[in-house]
């Protein structure tokens, strides 16, 4: 891990944020897999999973994200907390916005339930898009830290931002399967199924390289960045994560999943940073 860590130190940021996505983009991809050995997923085993992913998530915002956002913030008191909320409360309208206005479904949703815009596109397409949208604020995270280690911000550190990024690759592979074993099961074939399940985590190299490089260009914007994904990533466990593991009999399984992400997640950034 220090031979990583260090590998990380000596190149360009915007280059370490997307190789460090490529990474979580490949656990995607390694979950959709699934689909060409198993047509259908344990529901017990799945629903932990998804709760696991929220926890990772949950933890990510704070350890990774807010609070280093409010430690390089200048001022003091209710001054030095302006930049996370601000960003916070930004991000999660932004997820808002897409959420009202991007036509997707959530993964254990009947298909009359999609949200966003009217639209003739079929189950494939809104359940990637679901999926996608999660990605979008995940990728924004690891760029952002990645930029703010390289323009020496204290509280960002290669430790954290690879902390990160390992915890978000860990609760991409469920889903990976969580959009390529619908597919599979609504008849599609295995390589059509894999190809959407892994298109969904393309984003993440994209939102990771343009984080970066915002904070490189400009560097006040670091802690409205961080928060920012911060609050993008806590609307998406609560609006979608969260309830996706309640359609089922196995919320306790779910609750379970999900202590166990956060402390993945805790670990590995106190570990790390």
């Amino acid at each position: 891990m220090d031979a990583i860590i260090t590998y990380f130190e000596q190149i360009d940021p915007i280059l370490a944020a997307l190789y460090a996505t490529l990474f979580t983009w490949g656990v995607t991809a390694f979950g959709a897999s699934f689909v060409f050995f198993f047509k259908t997923m344990n529901r017990t085993f799945f629903d932990g999973m998804l709760g696991f992913t929220g926890g990772v998530m949950i933890a990510a915002s704070f350890w990774s994200l807010l609070a280093p956002g409010i430690e390089m913030s200048p001022g003091e008191g209710f001054i030095k907390v302006i930049p996370a909320a601000s960003g916070f409360f930004l991000g999660a309208l932004f997820i808002f916005g897409l959420d009202k206005i991007l036509p997707h479904l959530h993964i254990n949703f009947k298909e009359t339930e999609k949200e966003g815009i009217k639209t003739p596109w079929h189950k494939t397409t809104l359940l990637t898009l679901a999926i996608t949208m999660h990605n979008i604020p995940e990728g924004l995270a690891i760029g952002v830290l990645f930029g703010g280690v390289a323009a020496g911000f204290d509280g960002a550190t290669i430790g954290g931002a690879v902390a990160l990024a390992l915890g978000i690759g860990l609760q991409n592979f469920p889903e990976g399967i969580a959009v390529a074993m619908p597919l599979r099961r609504a008849g599609m074939s295995k390589r059509k199924s894999f190809m959407y399940g892994q298109a969904s985590a393309l984003v993440e190299p994209i939102a990771a390289v343009l984080g970066a490089w915002a904070v490189l260009t400009f560097q006040p914007i670091l802690p409205y960045a961080l928060a920012f994904a911060a609050g993008a990533m806590i609307f998406v466990v609560v609006e979608e994560v969260i309830p996706e593991t309640q359609q089922d009999k196995h919320t306790d399984i779910a609750t379970m999943g999900f202590i166990g992400g956060f402390i993945v997640m805790m670990v590995l950034d106190v570990g790390l940073s």
